[in-house]
């Protein structure tokens, strides 16, 4: 752990970042995100209960969220 910080940047460069959703992609991730999750949603106020909440309720936030962060990262907008 004695490296210096110059070959640290010397052998990151060799090494560039591949996200796993491209930038071309990004709008559509988010938006099927979004859908889905606003559906689930949707699904879960027609039938609020305490067992369909880690059915619907969960997996919907869960999409909202990280849609919602697809959309901003497509658009421009970065968090």
């Amino acid at each position: 752990m004695d490296s210096s910080l110059h070959e640290i940047w010397q052998t990151g460069a060799g090494s560039p970042f591949l996200p796993t959703v491209g930038k071309g992609s990004q709008f559509l991730v988010g938006f099927a995100l979004l859908l889905f999750g606003l559906s689930l949603t949707g699904a879960f106020a027609l039938n609020r209960s305490l067992v369909n909440l880690p059915i619907y309720g969960v997996p919907a936030s869960l999409a909202i969220a990280f849609g919602t962060v697809y959309m901003f990262c497509a658009v421009g907008v970065y968090v």
